[in-house]
């Protein structure tokens, strides 16, 4: 499974590239919080959204800390996605070393 580093993703941002940022975490916790530009599809219902997840370009997957985005990392690439990366920390690391005003829980 392909992972990146919350510094890596935000390179990323900061260049402007084109990719997919999806969270996969429920719908109150991306009310709570969440990282600017994440489309949230929850880890339930990927599989049944799965044609949202594009096949042209990088999609980053996040959740929490970086279990169930891994999860579903490895569930997409089971289904023939090779362009899937797991967001490595997750929004816990994303608050921690890129953007402090992001509240943890």
């Amino acid at each position: 499974m392909k992972e990146l580093s919350v510094q890596e993703l935000k390179a990323k941002m900061d260049r402007n590239e084109d990719f997919q940022l999806i969270d996969v975490r429920e719908v109150s916790e991306h009310e709570y919080c969440s990282i600017t530009g994440a489309q949230l599809i929850p880890m339930g219902e990927i599989l049944a959204r799965i044609n949202e997840v594009d096949k042209t370009k990088e999609v980053i997957i996040h959740c929490k800390s970086g279990g169930r985005s891994g999860a579903i990392v490895n569930a997409l690439m089971a289904r023939g996605f090779s362009n899937v990366i797991n967001l490595r920390g997750g929004i816990l690391a994303w608050s921690q070393e890129i953007d402090p005003s992001i509240p943890t829980y």
